[in-house]
C-alpha cells in the first residue's frame, strides 16, 4: 500500500507505462539494478547539463534540475530519450503540481532529453491538474491491490528492468 505522500515522479512515469511495474515500485520490489537502461539513465543523468545542475528532493520529488529564467522559477527533468514525452511530461506536472499545491510555489518545467539536443517546454493548467489527479488516486487503487495487475506485454517490456520478474 502506497499512501499519496510516498507517490513519487518515477512511480508517476512508471504507472503511465505499465500499472504492473507501479505495483512492484510501490511495493518496494527492487528491478535489475544492473540492468542496461538503469544503467545508461543513471550516466545520462549525472553527466547531462552539469554546469546547470541543481538536484532538489523535497519530501516525495526529486527535481534533476532547477534555476530561475526570468524571474520564473524553471524546473528540468532530463531523460534518456522522448518516446515516451508524454509520461516524461506528467511526471514534469507532477512536480509542478506537487510544487503549487503543497509549497505554493509557480514555476514552469523544462523536459530535456540531451542526447537529442531537445527541450520542451511543460506549463501546469488547469486541464492537467485534474488530469494529475485522477492518475494519482488511479495510481493509489492499483498499489492498494494485493496482488499486481495482470501480467500485459507491451512494447516497453523489452527495456524493463522488471522483464526477468515478469517473464521469467
Amino acid at each position: 500500500m502506497v499512501s499519496s505522500k510516498l507517490i513519487t515522479g518515477s512511480l508517476i512515469e512508471s504507472f503511465l507505462i505499465c500499472k504492473r511495474q507501479a505495483w512492484l515500485m510501490a511495493h518496494q520490489i527492487t528491478p535489475d539494478q544492473e540492468h542496461p537502461y538503469l544503467e545508461l539513465g543513471r550516466l545520462i543523468d549525472e553527466e547531462s547539463y552539469i554546469e546547470e545542475r541543481k538536484k532538489i528532493n523535497l519530501e516525495n520529488i526529486a527535481i534533476d534540475l532547477i534555476k530561475t529564467e526570468n524571474r520564473t522559477l524553471l524546473i528540468g527533468e532530463v531523460k534518456k530519450s522522448s518516446k515516451a514525452k508524454e509520461v516524461a511530461r506528467f511526471q514534469l506536472i507532477f512536480y509542478l503540481y506537487i510544487l503549487k499545491n503543497n509549497y505554493g510555489i509557480n514555476g514552469t518545467g523544462i523536459l530535456l532529453f540531451p542526447e537529442e539536443k531537445r527541450k520542451i517546454r511543460v506549463e501546469l493548467t488547469e486541464e492537467d491538474e485534474h488530469k494529475i489527479e485522477e492518475i494519482i488516486h488511479s495510481l493509489e487503487l492499483v498499489t492498494l491491490q494485493e496482488k499486481p495487475p495482470k501480467l500485459e506485454k507491451i512494447k516497453y517490456c523489452i527495456h524493463c528492468a522488471y522483464r526477468e520478474f515478469c517473464w521469467a
